[in-house]
């Protein structure tokens, strides 16, 4: 979902000097037998779809702009390929008996691009800076989630950014104090929002600082040309840590709108990674069986019903909303358009998450006839389509063919189904991000993907405090579960209830789980397919002859 040319004088030279040598066959995760290709065949080329609305840490709000802060920034923990916790600027943690102290022990080795130390006190920064009210984070209320004391009121600004329970007694030590236990509280520090930001550069460029020769980062990698709406390019950060054992040496963002162009450039050579064109998935495994691939990612596609005052009537009726749900095919969407891998979706959590058991609730257990006669049903109670009033709605989508296709489907069924007409708008990501934010819309796209591998990733969206709560949805028991399950040992209920909740009132319509369907050159080597987050590092790839 997203992003000049210069670099810091210094760090250029320097990268200029050992450019040739930072392949290293010794590298630790280059596995036995491969031979690496030469430093200069060392990159990675990945298609973006959209520009990037912000590659800072504290105001990223995308998948594709966590994968580009990923690569610039490092914070506490990373993940592996099979997505377990692995030590990142952290060499590890203690949890207090009461599990409400954790404290992170930083490696001494940990540098800034610019080879200034990276200390517990830029994670304090950070943490402060995406909570506070100014600085107008999309993700201050995932910082409310981690159940970090204090949060919410520093976030409502009753109390001052400096109150937020976090602490670094030493350079190497930070301490967070959370307001209640939170088990999987060690996985929320894998988002870009809790990774240190340079409060010298900050405070020196303002929103400048994320531009080229301005940034300072402490990931794998440095940012050394952004040119808006076309690319991205970073290159190694000799200052990294483990610098030693990364092997590629340039990355390269492209910003391709097209999909069919985007696989046109791949098969072209231009590109290392993009998605598959919707359907194109079956002919292109038969073609190229190795690069051609297919596996479960977690994130769930869905639709938002405009449950504001600015919404229309109709859909405040919870007839109307089910009925439209019903009436979507979704073995349809996934087996005849999109036949990637992908499955229907009935609950919005990714049937792939940890934990996670789907309740059995009642849409799952008709065929689509059955659902198509309950919709015509509840409509006709409700007054509209067929024999009522004529209804007509609008479907937002962000720019892509794919979107365009699933719209254009799912309008069909609801003309044919329900007698209702569809009108379709597409916008850029950010326009489309700000407009459904503020409910500019009548129905719109959705797709979250997990931010940690636990249920309530997916299901906090539907609380009512949810800074992704774009249907404006309501429901205090809702937020009363989402609140127990925090304190459960065996939260699992508390999810199913919510699950069967969502169900009822329909604020949003689950359309398919996603799977990662992508082209990848067969020459990386690494690619971590076991992890159904994808959050992957550059710096753990290579290229083999």
């Amino acid at each position: 979902m997203f992003i000049k040319p210069t670099m810091m004088a210094s760090a250029a030279a320097l990268l200029l000097a050992l450019g040739p040598t930072f392949a290293v066959a010794e590298s630790s995760h280059v596995a036995a037998g491969d031979v690496l290709a030469p430093a200069d065949q060392q990159t990675f080329v990945s298609r973006e779809l959209d520009e990037f609305p912000s590659i800072d840490p504290n105001l990223i709000q995308d998948v594709s702009g966590n994968d580009v802060a990923r690569q610039l920034f490092e914070g506490l923990m990373n993940q592996d390929d099979k997505g377990n916790l692995v030590p990142g600027v952290a060499t590890g943690f203690d949890v207090s008996a009461d599990k409400m102290t954790y404290t992170f022990h930083l490696r001494d080795d940990a540098k800034w691009s610019d080879g200034s130390p990276v200390t517990a006190k830029d994670f304090v920064y950070s943490w402060q800076r995406a909570a506070d009210p100014a600085t107008a984070s999309e993700y201050a209320w995932y910082m409310s989630l981690m159940g970090i004391a204090n949060v919410d009121d520093v976030i409502d600004g009753k109390q001052p950014p400096s109150a937020l329970a976090v602490a670094a007694p030493d350079d190497h030590t930070f301490v967070v104090t959370l307001s209640q236990p939170l088990p999987y509280f060690p996985q929320m520090v894998v988002n870009a929002v809790t990774f240190p930001v340079p409060q010298k550069a900050i405070e020196q460029y303002g929103a400048d600082w994320t531009k080229p020769g301005n940034m300072i980062s402490n990931g794998a990698y440095m940012l050394t040309e952004r040119v808006p709406q076309e690319k991205l390019v970073m290159e190694r950060n000799p200052n990294y840590w483990d610098n030693a054992n990364t092997v590629i040496n340039k990355v390269t963002y492209l910003i391709i709108n097209d999909e069919n162009q985007a696989l046109t450039r791949y098969l072209a050579g231009e590109l290392d990674k993009t998605e598959i064109p919707t359907g194109q998935y079956p002919r292109l495994k038969e073609e190229y069986p190795t690069q051609a691939q297919s596996f479960p990612l977690l994130c769930t596609y869905y639709y938002n019903f405009n449950l504001s005052d600015s919404g229309p009537e109709a859909l405040k009726d919870v007839r109307v909303r089910e009925a439209l749900s019903l009436a979507v095919n979704r073995d349809v969407i996934v087996n005849n358009i999109l036949q990637g891998g992908q499955k229907p979706a009935y609950t919005f959590t990714h049937w792939a998450t940890a934990g996670f058991e789907a309740p059995d609730l009642p849409i799952m257990d008709m065929t689509q006839d059955e659902r198509n006669a309950k919709a015509q049903e509840l409509m006709k109670e409700a007054g509209y389509g067929t024999g009522g009033k004529p209804l007509s709605l609008e479907i937002l989508y962000n720019t892509s063919d794919a979107h365009k296709a699933l719209a254009v489907a799912i309008g069909q069924m609801w003309k044919q189904t329900l007698g209702i007409d569809t009108s379709l708008k597409n916008e850029e990501w950010k326009t489309f991000l700000d407009d459904r934010g503020k409910q500019n819309y009548e129905i719109a796209r959705g797709g979250w993907c997990g931010d940690y591998n636990e249920p309530s990733t997916f299901l906090d969206l539907m609380t009512s405090t949810s800074g992704y709560n774009d249907a404006k949805y309501e429901n205090p028991k809702v937020d009363a579960l989402m609140k127990d399950a925090r304190l459960a040992d065996n939260p699992e209920a508390d999810y199913t209830q919510v699950e069967q909740i969502i169900a009822q009132d329909v604020p949003v319509f689950p359309v398919y789980a996603y799977a990662s369907v992508k082209m990848l050159n067969d020459k990386i080597h690494n690619w971590p397919v076991d992890n159904v987050q994808q959050n992957y590092y550059v710096k753990d790839i290579y290229k083999v002859q």
